[in-house]
């Protein structure tokens, strides 16, 4: 069994699309095409939308969304869907003497390879290098609790203050 052959196709443009994927990476075009994409889920909100914002965060946390940056998290994916997928199709050829359709053995590679991907993105995660920088608004900083580091606060008193933005990082103002 070939990764050409029909049944096999799907996984094969996986496969294909991570490495354009990984090329890009190394090549370093999305450099000039980064925006900043983060979800800002630590948002405030009121009654079911925070149920809802709490679901969203669960999902994201047990498919390792957010762990991993999202392309590697996405090479992961499509690594580990490729892969369930071939498998899949070659226990069928073997077990009952053909493939199975093609959409079929998509669906269960598809549905395999989420879980497969949480749980490999978590410990990935742990060893990837966190050094990224953030850059927020000072306005953004306004009504945020902050710690004075030198001099009295008082009117007419200037004073230094140290207040962590929503990305953690501290700021002195």
């Amino acid at each position: 069994m070939t990764l050409l052959e029909p049944h096999n196709m799907p996984f094969a443009a996986a496969l294909v699309f991570m490495l354009i994927l990984a090329i890009v990476q190394v090549i370093g075009i999305t450099d000039m095409f980064e925006a900043d994409a983060d979800l800002d889920l630590d948002a405030e909100v009121d009654g079911d939308a925070a149920i809802e914002a709490g679901l969203v965060d669960g999902l994201f946390t047990l498919l390792g969304i957010g762990r991993v940056p999202m392309t590697i998290w996405l090479a992961l994916y499509l690594f580990l869907f490729s892969g369930i997928g071939i498998g899949v199709q070659a226990l069928a050829q073997d077990l009952t003497g053909s493939p199975l359709y093609v959409w079929l053995a998509a669906l269960v590679a598809a549905g395999g390879a989420l879980p497969a991907t949480g749980i490999l993105a978590r410990p990935l995660g742990a060893i990837i290098p966190k050094d990224h920088t953030t850059a927020v608004n000072t306005a953004s900083l306004v009504g945020r609790r902050a710690r004075i580091t030198d001099g009295t606060s008082r009117r007419g008193s200037p004073a230094r203050a140290r207040v962590k933005d929503v990305h953690g990082q501290s700021h002195y103002v």
